[in-house]
């Protein structure tokens, strides 16, 4: 079944059944209004400054964090789900190892490492996403919450503060982080930090794709699928992020 989505086409114009307000990553991403071009200049200038503020007040924010691991997962999930158990026992087993435990801030899963960093004594971030329908309300776990407005900054943030990146089952936000941080990692923008996908029931079939389909017809080098690690063991994820880190191993 096609699911049709009420609302601004990409001319910028408005259907009268949409949702209010715009965000704000939807108000920078709209097409051009229907307007000249000094008013529309008027209006965007200030927009950067918004921007840049929100970038200053994260790293005013996260200026202390120096060793992190972010965590990712569906906010789908409820407390009785076993990607629940898994990522809170995850969780606290790294704030045991005296780490810092970043999520977007949001219910399930990401609930789930803020509750068990905190259990674990550690400092559990949350950094929350302006949402229209606000689906990813602060979970009350978060020891230190800060807000975005912007998706872009908040993955910012998310990446520059984090030293390893660990993934539970999730939806389209979750691949999205997923494959952002292996590109940057396959391009060398960034380090190659380790990258745990915990749940391989959840997580072989799309390895398994990537293997038939992206591998076999050569859109992706064999050695791409070692820049992660799948586990169910909350203790295999630490000791290989370790030995990651520690250059004990080495991707392709």
């Amino acid at each position: 079944m096609t699911r049709s989505r009420k609302g601004r086409g990409r001319s910028g114009t408005a259907a009268s059944t949409r949702r209010t307000p715009w965000t704000e990553d939807e108000q920078l991403l709209q097409a051009p209004p229907p307007l000249g071009p000094k008013d529309y200049m008027l209006g965007e200038p200030w927009r950067v400054m918004r921007i840049m503020g929100e970038f200053v007040e994260g790293f005013e924010g996260l200026s202390d964090v120096t060793r992190a691991v972010a965590m990712f997962g569906s906010h789908c999930l409820p407390e009785d789900s076993p990607w629940y158990d898994l990522a809170r026992e995850t969780a606290n087993q790294f704030a045991r190892a005296e780490w810092t435990v970043l999520t977007g801030g949001g219910p399930g899963i990401m609930e789930a490492a803020n509750r068990g960093a905190a259990e674990g004594g550690a400092l559990s971030v949350g950094l929350n996403i302006e949402l229209p329908n606000q689906k990813e309300a602060e979970n009350r776990y978060a020891t230190r919450a800060l807000n975005f407005r912007y998706f872009f900054v908040r993955k910012t943030m998310l990446v520059k503060y984090s030293s390893a990146f660990v993934f539970f089952p999730g939806g389209y936000g979750t691949l999205d982080e997923l494959f952002e941080a292996l590109t940057l990692i396959q391009t060398e923008k960034i380090q190659d930090f380790p990258v745990v996908l915990i749940g391989a029931e959840f997580w072989n079939g799309l390895i398994e794709w990537m293997r038939e389909s992206m591998v076999g017809g050569a859109t992706l080098d064999p050695t791409d699928l070692d820049m992660f690690q799948i586990t169910d063991d909350p203790e295999k994820a630490i000791d290989y992020v370790t030995r990651k880190l520690l250059g004990e191993i080495v991707s392709g």
